[in-house]
């Protein structure tokens, strides 16, 4: 049975086709938009403990970095290995290429945590590496946050460092394992992000990763559009002439 409604001198009739089809999208518009609305949500909720982590500097002491909160800005002691130094492929800043350095920190419980050092551009050339020298200094007192190593979107972009290449060492997404393995010393399971105002840094513009809340939310937005939208069409297109639905 077919759905036939006057309205002066038109009808409103819908076929069943362009009906069920309005339906599945709109449903589908929707079931994205609230997963865009949550990830939002998820997401804000990160950038807050990003910036409680901010409020104090705990001193690390000898605990293990995996004791404090993710986010945690930290103070810890101990000497950089400027020797033995791992350059982070892909990652870029602004739309630029480019590496992150990890520095080795022997703490002096006899742990090693890598410092991620900051952002370094890539000089367009493989065989012609950024500088990333240290000058020779015993243990030094540092502050940082508490972060995770980075990880990629698919296992296709990882690359361990090379044992055989010569330091620093060039690796892509690699596991703390694999990090390890290559410094010949087990590594802390997470890494600390030097802060902005410590010395021997490169550009460290730090924030949670992945899209800010506000862009999640906004796609919600887009996507229940689309479908208020694709809801307006259905009406305006299944009104018609008396005539014409005859």
């Amino acid at each position: 049975m077919s759905i036939r409604i006057p309205i002066g001198s038109r009808i409103f009739a819908p076929s069943w086709i362009f009906t069920s089809l309005t339906i599945v999208l709109c449903i589908a518009f929707f079931i994205l938009g609230r997963w865009q609305w949550r990830r939002g949500d998820l997401r804000q909720a990160e950038w807050d403990r990003f910036a409680a982590g901010a409020e104090q500097v705990i001193p690390l002491g000898s605990r293990g970095v995996d004791q404090m909160p993710r986010f945690q800005r930290i103070s810890l002691v101990g000497r950089l290995d400027a020797d033995h130094q791992f350059l982070l492929d892909n990652r870029s800043y602004q739309g630029h290429a480019g590496f992150e350095v990890l520095t080795p920190m022997q703490r002096p419980n006899g742990r090693v945590v890598l410092i991620d050092r900051g952002w370094v551009p890539f000089s367009g050339l493989r065989e012609r590496l950024p500088g990333v020298a240290l000058k020779a200094r015993d243990a030094v007192t540092i502050v940082g946050r508490v972060d995770n190593l980075p990880t990629p979107g698919l296992a296709s972009g990882r690359a361990a460092p090379d044992r055989t290449a010569s330091w620093p060492k060039v690796t892509a997404f690699p596991s703390m394992d694999q990090l390890s393995l290559a410094l010949g010393s087990p590594l802390e399971r997470e890494i600390v992000l030097l802060d902005p105002k410590e010395e021997d840094g490169y550009v460290r513009d730090w924030h949670p990763p992945g899209m800010e809340p506000i862009r999640h939310w906004s796609y919600a937005v887009q996507w229940w559009s689309f479908g208020v939208v694709l809801l307006v069409l259905w009406v305006g297109l299944s009104i018609r002439k008396v005539a014409e639905s005859q």
